[in-house]
């Protein structure tokens, strides 16, 4: 029997899931492909974020996750497709992060974060190391058009479930060809499987994907009047605590670990952000177990409000996230309860438990 969570609290499904041997497997469980050579030709280049203005260009030809002008001028006719990625220091420096158009960090078991980049207007041929889902996964791309795709590395049976259940395009390293998910051999198991946005997108067209690019999930334009100045966000996760450094002289936030310094780009270059969204969330254990060290994975409480700071363009906004159901998508809001402005480029979004404290320097 399958069972979701569909207009139900994940708190509640989680208190009402059986045990089981499906519920035990390890979250480190990844695709069984054996080892295959780079397919990868070209490295991710740095820079591809840009706060430069489009007001110019039509909105046809606008990227509708960045607001920046579209490559060749014309959107993509495609969906959004998310990739899990993840964060150990093992796994870095990462490749592809630099052609997304927007990216979560997500907390999950054991203090660690991992990130879901989300694709839309430009390709990276090589996306590595891909990793596995989690159940928020499902909640937090469904925002993305009325069928995303979702290439991940393996799940614990529950989080497979909830992907089923969904909106989303599975085109997971479970059902996507061998050819689509290879191996670096120049890394270890289980931080070397790569893919390709290229490989990912002809495996959904055969799988059903539709053509249409999704609608515009921000608002974008100029900065308010009343924020207060942003030199820099940090977030200390109990693993690798981040700081986001603005850089006036390209009008990005540049990413970095106090425990192994800049957060570095495989080919070169260090991780930007044109907008970093900070959401202060609700989060709590699940009743299954994700890895071999009996850690249970973390839910997060994605609809309702909580507090909000926007950081873009050296400076803050304080306000509120809203979210009414995991049907809707999600508000950022100012104390006055309007919408809050970001700046055309790439959006991270820091999923931040209530219990960790951030901090915003002037």
């Amino acid at each position: 029997m399958r069972v979701t969570n569909k207009g139900r609290s994940p708190l509640l499904w989680a208190a009402a899931l059986l045990a089981g041997p499906g519920l035990l497997a390890a979250c480190s469980s990844h695709s069984t492909h054996s080892a295959a050579p780079s397919t990868s030709t070209s490295p991710p280049t740095v820079g591809t974020t840009t706060t430069t203005s489009s007001t110019t260009v039509p909105p046809s030809a606008r990227c509708p996750l960045t607001d920046l002008p579209a490559p060749g001028g014309k959107v993509p006719q495609r969906p959004a497709l998310a990739i899990k990625v993840e964060n150990l220091p093992e796994a870095r420096p990462q490749y592809g992060l630099a052609q997304a158009d927007v990216i979560y960090e997500e907390p999950v078991e054991g203090g660690i974060t991992r990130f879901i980049a989300i694709y839309q207007c430009t390709d990276s041929s090589r996306v590595e190391p891909v990793r596995s889902g989690r159940w928020v996964d499902a909640e937090l791309v469904n925002q993305y058009g009325a069928h995303p795709l979702f290439g991940y590395s393996g799940a614990v049976q529950p989080v497979i479930n909830e992907i089923d259940s969904s909106a989303l395009i599975d085109v997971g390293a479970n059902r996507a060809p061998l050819s689509a998910y290879p191996r670096d051999p120049s890394r270890y198991e289980p931080h070397n499987l790569e893919t390709s946005t290229q490989a990912l997108y002809a495996y959904g067209a055969s799988a059903g994907a539709g053509t249409t690019p999704p609608a515009p999930v921000f608002t974008y334009g100029a900065a308010p009047s009343d924020a207060t100045p942003a030199a820099s966000a940090t977030i200390p996760f109990a693993y690798s605590p981040v700081t986001w450094t603005w850089h006036p002289t390209d009008q990005l936030y540049y990413r970095s670990y106090s425990d192994t310094g800049p957060a570095t780009l495989g080919g070169g270059g260090q991780i930007t952000a044109a907008n970093v969204v900070i959401m202060h969330l609700v989060a709590y254990q699940s009743s299954f177990v994700e890895d071999v060290n009996g850690n249970h994975e973390t839910l997060l409480e994605l609809t309702g409000s909580g507090p909000l700071t926007v950081v873009r363009s050296g400076v803050a906004v304080t306000g509120t996230w809203s979210r009414s159901s995991l049907s809707a998508v999600t508000q950022l809001l100012d104390a006055k309860g309007a919408v809050i402005p970001l700046a055309p480029g790439t959006t991270w979004i820091e999923l931040v438990p209530t219990t960790i404290p951030y901090t915003v320097t002037p």
